[in-house]
This record gives structure tokens, sequence and C-alpha cells, in this order.
């Protein structure tokens, strides 16, 4: 009955999705794109921006060059370097005063998924200067018109530069949870590989999992479109065939590029068709314990894979097909094995662990109750799976 209740739910859902105002962020592509964002700003009509980012991002200097750009045209700006992995509500209530205190009227945000979720959530607070954060989790609270929003990933991974989602945690609480809604999608993303040539192999190597798992996820669940799933399979065919490159010879332009263009498309395809378990219990790792997101994903996404059994065969066999993995002659079994394989050999290559460490037991019920509060009956996971099932894989993933 209760599977019966969450697939009612999913169609439902998915049919009204086919009335909402669907958007992709304008472009900005190729090698030395940031230059083009100040003048797309002015022209845009700004006059001083926000720009939200952290502390690494600035000691690197990679912000150097747009912060020229912006005094040449004339825009004032205002940086919040204080983000912290997983965002807090803290930073964006700071953040937020600092856009008012100075009278901004644009954001740019700047680095990885945490300042784009950062800057995407003080956009939410303009907008609704009525609603709290918490008060806007979930679907569609915001429905508003945020202020432009620019996004500039420094990381090729999570994807945010396209999608509907801000991911926000609560230290006190070790709750995760994202704010959903069309609003939060960013009217420009600079997709610039320069700026990831200095990642390191460890963060090269947990954000294109990340990436992975997006599509993947994106892929085999059952909202997805016509659009989602091509995007879903280039993207997928572009990290198998460039990220063990990009992370272990960073200076490979051509890797890096497309490593940003797989985030980026595995952004759209998850922002629309929407992932599953393996991110519901990567939630509750970062808000538990701050395990990085993309390394929760890369850690969980085989287990999980291999916990859904014959119902993801077919979809994993025409992603291996799309990625050159595996026999044309196999079965789909056969296929969706050699997938999986491929993935724990990524992870191999990559030197990411094959489980997580520092998980209590003790801790293991809430983050089962809090993993399926967020997945059911929202995501439109290939199988529904029970409390059971969600205990016994965190058992699995346990060091």
């Amino acid at each position: 009955m209760y599977k019966m209740y969450c697939r009612a739910y999913q169609t439902a859902y998915r049919g009204a999705l086919y009335f909402l105002p669907w958007r992709k962020p304008r472009l900005l592509e190729g090698e030395k794109s940031l230059v083009q964002l100040p003048a797309d700003l002015k022209e845009s009509g700004i006059s001083s921006v926000l720009i939200v980012t952290d502390e690494g991002i600035s000691s690197l200097g990679l912000m150097n060059g747009l912060l020229e750009g912006l005094k040449n045209t004339n825009i004032q700006y205002t940086v919040y370097d204080k983000t912290v992995p997983n965002p807090t509500i803290d930073n964006i209530e700071d953040a937020l005063e600092m856009y008012h205190d100075n009278k901004c009227d644009g954001i740019i945000a700047f680095g990885g998924g945490s300042p784009i979720d950062c800057a995407k959530a003080v956009g939410a607070r303009v907008a609704r200067p009525d609603k709290s954060i918490p008060e806007m989790k979930g679907q569609l609270k915001v429905r508003r018109k945020l202020p432009l929003l620019a996004a500039v990933p420094t990381t090729a991974g999570t994807g945010s530069e396209a999608t509907i989602a801000a991911v926000i945690s609560n230290p006190d609480t070790h709750e995760k949870y994202a704010i959903n809604d069309l609003s939060l999608i960013p009217q420009i993303a600079v997709l610039d590989p320069l700026l990831t040539v200095k990642l390191p192999p460890h963060i090269t190597s947990t954000t294109g999992m990340d990436a992975l798992t997006h599509a993947v996820e994106a892929y085999i669940g059952r909202s997805r479109t016509r659009e989602t799933m091509e995007c879903s399979r280039q993207a997928v065919k572009l990290i198998f065939n460039n990220l063990y490159e990009a992370y272990s010879n960073g200076e490979n332009i051509t890797a890096r590029t497309n490593m940003q263009k797989a985030s980026y498309l595995a952004g759209v395809a998850f922002t629309r068709a929407y992932v599953g378990y393996v991110h519901a219990i990567a939630h509750t790792l970062g808000g538990f314990y701050s395990v990085p997101h993309g390394l929760a994903n890369a850690v969980i996404l085989p287990y999980v894979l291999e916990y859904y059994g014959e119902s993801v065969h077919q979809p994993l066999a025409e992603l291996a097909d799309a990625a050159g993995i595996g026999s044309p002659s196999d079965t789909a079994g056969e296929k969706a094995a050699a997938f999986i394989a491929a993935v724990k050999k990524l992870n191999i290559d990559m030197k990411i662990p094959a489980k997580v460490d520092g998980i209590s037991e003790s801790d293991i019920p809430l983050m089962v109750k809090r993993a399926l509060t967020e997945a059911n009956p929202f995501y439109p996971v290939p199988k529904i799976l029970s409390d059971t099932d969600l205990s016994k894989l965190y058992f699995l993933i346990k060091q």
C-alpha cells in the first residue's frame, strides 16, 4: 500500500512538471569566457554585486580577473568568502546582510556547489524577505523572481549552475535539506575550464563522481524525459572518457572542458528528473559527519545500484552502451554488472575509499528516518526501499 502511495504521488508530480516554466541558464563557455561576465552584467543593468565564495577560492586568486573586469565596467562589488562546505543558515544570513548593506542588485556565485547553494539561498531571501530558510525547505516555496544570479563553477561536479536546488545544512540538528524552486536556476552560467585547472586531484575525483551520480540517478528514475535521458547519456560518456585524465593530468584543458560540460548536462538532467537514495543517504552523512557530498556519492553509488537489482538492469545497460562499457552481445544484466564494476574501478583508480569511516551505529536509525523522509514519496526511484533496506545499506557502506 505504501509503495502504491509513493508511485501515485510521483505520477501526479511528474504530470505537474510539464506545466512548470522550465528554463536553462545562458551559457558563457570556453577558455577565458569569464572575461565576458562583467560586460554581460552591465548590459543587464547591474550596478553592484555580491560575490559569494569561500576562503579557499579567495586565497587562490581565481577571482582576480573577474574583480578587475568589474572595476573596468564600473560595477561595485562586495565579497562574502566565509561560505563553509555544506553552507549553513548563518552563512546565508551573513551574506544577505552584506547584500543589503552594500545596496547590491545582483549576485555572483563563485566556487563549488557550496558557494553556489549559498548564493541561491541569499537570492531566495532577497526575493522572499518574509520567509526564513527553513520555511522555504522543500518544493516550490520561493515562487518569486530572484535578483540576477550568475554562477561561476570552479569544480566539475555539482551541476548547481543548472539546477533548481540549494542544499542547506543545520549543524545544530545535523540536518541537511534542499530548497527546490525554478526561480533558483541561475540566469547566467560561466563554464570556463581554466578555473578548474588547479583543482586538487581529490576534489577533481569526488566532484566528478558527484556528476556521474547525478546523471545515473536521473537516468534510472521514473521521471526521466527524452531530454534528460540524452543529457544523462552524454554526461556519462564524457565522464568515463575524461574524469580519470582530468584527475591524473589536471593541465589537460580538453579533459577539464569536457568534465565541465558533463557536470552541466548532469545538472540539467537531475534538476528535471531528480535523484534517488544515493543522494538521500549522502545528505545524512553530510549533515551528521560533514562528509563531502561528492565523496559520499562516490562511495554509496555502487552499493545502491547493486541493491536495486534487476530493476535497474536495462537502464544501466543503456548507460553502459553509451559509455562503451562491456560487450554489445552481453545481456542487460551483464552490461549492468559491467557498468557497476566500471564505477568501482574508477573509484579505486582515483583512490576513493570503498567505505565511509566514522559512522556510528547509534546514529543509523535517525539517518534512516531522515533519508526516507527525503526520498519517499518524492524521489521517482526505480525501486521503493523500506527502512530495513536503508538500514542494510548504511551497514554496507560503514567502515
